[in-house]
Order: structure tokens, then C-alpha cells, then sequence
């Protein structure tokens, strides 16, 4: 039987919502649009004159926070023992990190964090008050909540903070540059792997500073650097979640279609998306695999996504049992009150089609063998 591809229409994203590369700073903004010979569609000539207003302004009050604040961010000292969530986009890890965000033992980086990476100590009562409306109030991939204050990915405060990464494909996605050594941080030499590092550390000591708590950070992109990021916090603990690889690749398919709409300087011809998708795919799990071996039990634990959504309150009181997170109990409450929120969240429906089927079977025999997924779509695993 052959199925047709369908994707639910993508969220609108408002012009003047906030961008990733909107957190940049001048020099590292004149650098991307140098590397990619300034090759603006030319319906993203205003975004782009908006963005170069904003990079003067993230590179003063950068200097202004280093100057008033630079001494502090300096002596606090980053604790070695993270949780760090990992999996594959859309396998549930925005889901697992809000479950996790109500113990208030934990810290997730926010939004305004993420994307004002460079001067949030300073600006984020101020602006997040002053610009609440610019947030839309979904995700543009999904029917997620979004906002200033919502967990976020790290990742977007790395690309901020002028960090080579594999979400900088998305400001010019006809370019072809995919940056993947940084999925699984091979071929990369020692300084490119030290700056790397310094810049994460630097990032989670600002958000200590804000914080003062244990910190929970999520990138998919992660998930390749379990080894790196297990040598730099010793006491490091690691929950990969896992989810059914039909939907995930369908989804995936259709977060990288909205997400290079929304923040593309380009108009996107997505030539090669699916290539892309399973690329990435493959380092990030060889990397995965080629280090989670190396430790024990007791500081990483695979989530099944399906679990998670079926009895959440169970499945990660066996992440804190494994992990040693602390007492359960205390969550409770609060847990309660997030899953009571979720209760009606409706997920976006796709059906693969024969030929996406054929490719996924083919790329992600592994995963399917590893996590004991079924090699064959249907109107649950699909949805």
C-alpha cells in the first residue's frame, strides 16, 4: 500500500519575532554574512538590516555587562554535575526537559538566555517585560508553547556567542555548509575543540550566576558529544530519549522545513533535506554509541518517548532512581500541575509514504534494533 507524505501546515511565525542569530554580535555577524558571500534573498533584505541593528546593540551591551559584571561571571565556578537530556530532534526532548524543570532543585537556560547569550544578566528583567509580545505564543514546528521564560536549547546561546554549530546552516540553507564535525566533534583540531568547550563553560557560568542551582541542559545536538561533555563534568549524568524512528524523521523533515522558513536569509529549495536529515543523523549516533559504553549505569539511562507520555510520573521516577537525582517525592506536586497542563496537547499527525519508509528502514536499522521499534509504519508510530 502506498501512502502519501502529508505535513500539518506550518505554524506562522511573525516577522518580528526573534531569531537565533538576532543574539549575535557585530563581528560574528559580519563573519557569517562574509563566509556566505552576503547572499541575502532579497525579501530578507530588511530581516537582515534588522539583525545588524540588533548585533551593534548585543556588542555593547555585551561590554557593559562584561564591565559591571565581568568579575563575578569570573570567579563562579560551574558545577561538574549537569544533566544533560540527548535523543534525536522531535524524539521528545523539549517534553522530558519541561518534566524536569518542575524540581525546583534545577535550572534550565531559557529562551531569553539562549538567545541573549551574550548579555542576559544584564537586559533580561528589562527586556523581557518591555518586548513580551514579540514571542509568539507557539513553537513554528509545533503546537508547543513558547516565551521568553520556556526552557530552551543551549544550543541556540552557543551559535550566539559566535560558536560554530550545526543550527548556523539554517540563516543560509542553500549554502550547503552543514557543519556536522560538530555533531560528534571529530575532525576538529585543538584549538576549534578548546574553543568550543570554553564557550560552553562560559555560557553555563553565566547561567549559574543566574541560577545557582543544578543545571539542565537539552540539545539534540549533544547527543554525538556524550564523550567530549562525560571528560568535562565528571559527575555528568545523561537521559537519551527515544522515540518511534518513522514519526521522528517525518517530524524532523517538517521541523527543518519550518525552522529554515522562519529564520532562513534564504528562501529555501531543501534539494537535499532527507540527505541532510540522515547525515546527521548517523554522526550523532556513531559518536553516541562509540562512548556511551564507557559509563556505568548509575549516569545514563535510556527514555522511552512513548513511556514518557504514557505514564510520565512512573518512568522518570526511574530516571531518578538510576540516575541518583534526588528524592522523587518532592516533585510530585509540581509535576502533576505541568502534566494536568499537557493534558489536551495534540501532537502533529504524518504518514510516510513508501519511498521515506524504504530510506528510514535502510538508515536507521540500528535504532530500530537497539530500542526495539517495529520496522513498519502505522496510524500509532506515525502520529
Amino acid at each position: 500500500m502506498s501512502h502519501k507524505t502529508r505535513h500539518a501546515t506550518v505554524n506562522p511565525y511573525p516577522l518580528w519575532a526573534p531569531r537565533f542569530w538576532h543574539g549575535m554580535l557585530f563581528t560574528d555577524w559580519l563573519r557569517l554574512l562574509s563566509k556566505h558571500r552576503c547572499r541575502v534573498h532579497p525579501l530578507r533584505w530588511g530581516l537582515a538590516s534588522t539583525v545588524t541593528f540588533l548585533t551593534l546593540f548585543n556588542s555593547k551591551m555585551r561590554i557593559a555587562q562584561m564591565a559591571l559584571m565581568g568579575h563575578r561571571i569570573a570567579k563562579t565556578s560551574v558545577p561538574n554535575n549537569p544533566i544533560f537530556i540527548l535523543g534525536h530532534w522531535r524524539s521528545g526532548t523539549t517534553f522530558l526537559q519541561e518534566l524536569l524543570a518542575a524540581d525546583e532543585r534545577f535550572a534550565t537556560p531559557t529562551t531569553y538566555q539562549c538567545f541573549a547569550a551574550n548579555h542576559f544578566l544584564l537586559t533580561e528583567a528589562v527586556v523581557t517585560r518591555a518586548l513580551w509580545f514579540l514571542m509568539p505564543s507557539k513553537r513554528p514546528m509545533d503546537n508547543v508553547a513558547a516565551g521568553w521564560h520556556a526552557p530552551q536549547e543551549d544550543e541556540f546561546a552557543l551559535c550566539s556567542m559566535g560558536i560554530p554549530s550545526p543550527y548556523l546552516r539554517m540563516a543560509f540553507p542553500n549554502c550547503g555548509e552543514e557543519y556536522l564535525d560538530y555533531l560528534d566533534m571529530d575532525g576538529l583540531d585543538e584549538q576549534q575543540l578548546q574553543a568550543w568547550q570554553d564557550g560552553l563553560l562560559e555560557f553555563m557560568r553565566r547561567v549559574t550566576l543566574r541560577h545557582g542551582k543544578r543545571l539542565v541542559l537539552k540539545s539534540p545536538t549533544h547527543t554525538g558529544r556524550i564523550g567530549l561533555l562525560a571528560n568535562m563534568f565528571p559527575r555528568a549524568k545523561f537521559i537519551h530519549i527515544v522515540r518511534d524512528p518513522y514519526a521522528v524523521v517525518a517530524s524532523t523533515l517538517r521541523l527543518w522545513k519550518s525552522l529554515d522558513a522562519v529564520q532562513g536569509l534564504q528562501l529555501p529549495h531543501h534539494h537535499d533535506l532527507e540527505g541532510y536529515v540522515f547525515r546527521a543523523y548517523e554522526r550523532m549516533y556513531a559518536g553516541l554509541e562509540r562512548h556511551r559504553g564507557k559509563l556505568p549505569e548509575n549516569r545514563i539511562i535510556d527514555v522511552r518517548y512513548e513511556d514518557l507520555v504514557e505514564n510520565s510520573s512512573e518512568t522518570l521516577a526511574r530516571v531518578y532512581q538510576q540516575l541518583d537525582l534526588g528524592d522523587f517525592d518532592l516533585i510530585q506536586p509540581k509535576l502533576a500541575e505541568i502534566l494536568n497542563s499537557k493534558k489536551n496537547y495534540q501532537t502533529n499527525r504524518h504518514v510516510v509514504d513508501d519511498d521515506l519508509v524504504a530510506k528510514i528502514n535502510h538508515h536507521w536499522h540500528h535504532y530500530f534494533e537497539r530500542y526495539g521499534y517495529p520496522r513498519q509504519p502505522t496510524a500509532t508510530n506515525a502520529a
